[in-house]
């Protein structure tokens, strides 16, 4: 059973997201709440897998909320995806920074939804290939924050080369066409890089791979 949260200010978007996860047999919508602060409460009461959170809210906006719940070890689980209507915005590349999982657009159809917090739960994507190509489309565009170069270090050579695939959009079965090795292995390094990183999931591995300067995409601007 996948347990969610839900935190949006608004009563229709909370009651709508609601009614479609509840009619799911392996969803569980455990809280919602109407602010960031209360959000947090609610996710330390009861560590969901999933955290749709909303970007712009009274008390506590999303960024602020998702940076508190990811800092928290107790929440070290919880996968927070940032509700948006506004699509690759500046407030959705700053809570990516601050842990978030992936975003999701408020206007989604329902099945993008569900299927968004199955793969949310399971921590093997950034949403979709497509979507994280579109990241980082926008994302490069936009001065990097500094990252120590002694975190490269870190990974190994091949390490390096799965870390950069990631953050092209591949999924493990890609990465495992691609390198001519299993998706086990595939996995087992992706896997091995989070841990060395200290990343909560692939879409701090995307952040790290364009802030760390290991991928520089063909059509950054010059």
């Amino acid at each position: 059973m996948i347990r969610v949260l839900l935190v949006d200010d608004q009563t229709l978007i909370r009651a709508g997201f609601r009614a479609l996860l509840d009619a799911e047999e392996d969803i569980e919508v455990v809280g919602d709440a109407g602010d960031g602060r209360q959000g947090v409460a609610l996710a330390g009461r009861h560590v969901p897998d999933v955290a749709l959170v909303d970007v712009q809210m009274p008390v506590m906006d999303g960024i602020e909320a998702t940076r508190q719940i990811a800092a928290d070890p107790r929440l070290a689980g919880v996968r927070v995806v940032i509700l948006t209507n506004y699509g690759l915005d500046e407030y959705v590349f700053a809570a990516l920074r601050a842990g978030a999982s992936g975003f999701l657009l408020k206007d989604t159809e329902p099945a993008e939804l569900i299927q968004a917090v199955h793969v949310a739960a399971r921590g093997d994507a950034l949403l979709s290939p497509a979507i994280t190509r579109r990241l980082i489309s926008e994302y490069v565009s936009r001065p990097p924050d500094a990252v120590p170069v002694e975190a490269l270090g870190a990974l190994t050579n091949r390490e390096r080369e799965v870390v950069a695939l990631v953050a092209r959009g591949l999924t493990n079965d890609e990465i495992a066409a691609h390198m001519v090795i299993s998706p086990f292995t595939a996995k087992t390094h992706v896997s091995r890089a989070m841990t060395k990183l200290g990343a909560r999931d692939r879409a701090q591995l995307v952040v790290f791979a364009y802030e760390s300067g290991l991928v520089v995409p063909r059509d950054a601007p010059r």
